[in-house]
């Protein structure tokens, strides 16, 4: 889950202070790196990304973009492939944070009688590339710093917006990091339809050597780069085969529609974020992001500037299609593709209505 933590004060050592060194020769590049700005990532250039208010002790977020445990497990598998494991992680934390300024980067005003939500965008973000947990497990992992007063605003970011959008991003980021690692590696990342995220040909009994499960947390340490392979060297001594969990024969191209009606199964007044979440878990194997949205859009047209909280809903018949599914099969996933299935419906439509004169 993409998880958001309120940071106040001006203290960023805990971004800045932290090489990392446990990606070394891995990452490319430092620990830190600009999703939207120029220069050095030190701690004087992330200070000035908070925008202290006196209205609010929140200056900034702590924005939490971590892989599924089965991916992070790659990289101590794997370091042949984890650099390009690595890099299709920041591309996909780039997917989500895109996403998540979109559609839930808001400040609200008032006039004319009402509350509106306006769009707003970030000046700079900065991440952060981790490789391990406080335990020392393979977690990889992005901190993404942001402010909280966007750029030209005098008012601070809607936190409730922001909330409401980061399962999306996170689904985003999930759907294309199980795309980009199908593309760019020999591995095979997949979701099961009970909502598991799993790696072709990983035995199970890796996930749980390293669980990410524990009562206690210690201190945060840094590791290097031998100190890390020598200690998941010595863990790996005491893996137990489990199982390997086969992979979902599905067509990778469309929707899974099973899964989507499953993931809006008892919920009501359905706005354009719970679509593209849905969509985002109904690819097995992932997909081309900005390709789904485009396509949720073409299926949706009246949701199409959704943004913030107040989205306009439809409703759970009109969200599923189910008479159009059933007549011209499971949604395709490609915006072209997803645009033809359109007008063969609407075309089918027409032929139907002609014939009943």
């Amino acid at each position: 889950m993409l998880r958001i933590y309120p940071h106040s004060g001006s203290d960023v050592r805990y971004f800045t202070d932290d090489s990392a060194l446990e990606l070394e020769g891995l990452r490319d590049g430092p620990a830190g790196r600009w999703l939207r700005g120029s220069g050095d990532v030190g701690a004087e250039a992330v200070q000035a990304i908070l925008t202290p208010s006196a209205r609010s002790r929140t200056n900034g977020y702590d924005l939490v973009v971590a892989a599924p445990r089965p991916v992070s497990i790659l990289l101590a598998l794997d370091p042949a492939e984890a650099p390009a494991l690595i890099r299709a992680h920041q591309r996909s934390v780039g997917h989500a944070m895109t996403y998540l300024e979109d559609r839930g980067l808001v400040v609200r005003s008032r006039g004319a009688g009402g509350d509106f939500e306006d769009a707003a965008q970030w000046g700079a973000m900065a991440a952060f590339t981790h490789g391990v947990n406080r335990h020392g497990e393979p977690h990889l992992h992005d901190h993404v710093v942001v402010g909280s007063q966007p750029i030209g605003e005098t008012r601070q970011l809607d936190a409730r917006a922001l909330a409401a959008h980061a399962p999306v991003a996170d689904a985003l980021y999930k759907a294309a990091l199980r795309f980009d690692l199908g593309q760019s590696t020999s591995w095979r990342a997949w979701r099961s339809r009970s909502g598991g995220d799993h790696v072709a040909g990983l035995d199970e009994g890796y996930r749980a050597l390293w669980g990410g499960h524990f009562d206690d947390r210690p201190s945060k340490q840094s590791w290097s780069r031998a100190a890390i392979v020598h200690r998941w060297e010595s863990d790996l001594e005491r893996f137990e085969a489990l199982t390997v969990l086969p992979e979902p024969r599905r067509n990778p191209h469309v929707l899974d529609e099973y899964s989507f009606s499953a993931y809006l199964e008892g919920l009501y007044g359905l706005t354009r974020r719970d679509l593209v979440a849905a969509a985002a878990h109904a690819t097995p194997f992932g997909a081309d992001v900005a390709q789904l949205q485009e396509s949720i859009d073409l299926y949706y047209p009246s949701l199409i500037d959704s943004r913030g909280l107040r989205e306009p809903q439809i409703s759970q018949r009109a969200a599923r299609m189910t008479a159009l599914v059933q007549e011209r099969g499971a949604r395709p996933l490609e915006a072209s593709q997803a645009l033809a299935w359109n007008q063969r419906s609407r075309e089918r439509s027409l032929e139907r209505a002609s014939r009943s004169r």
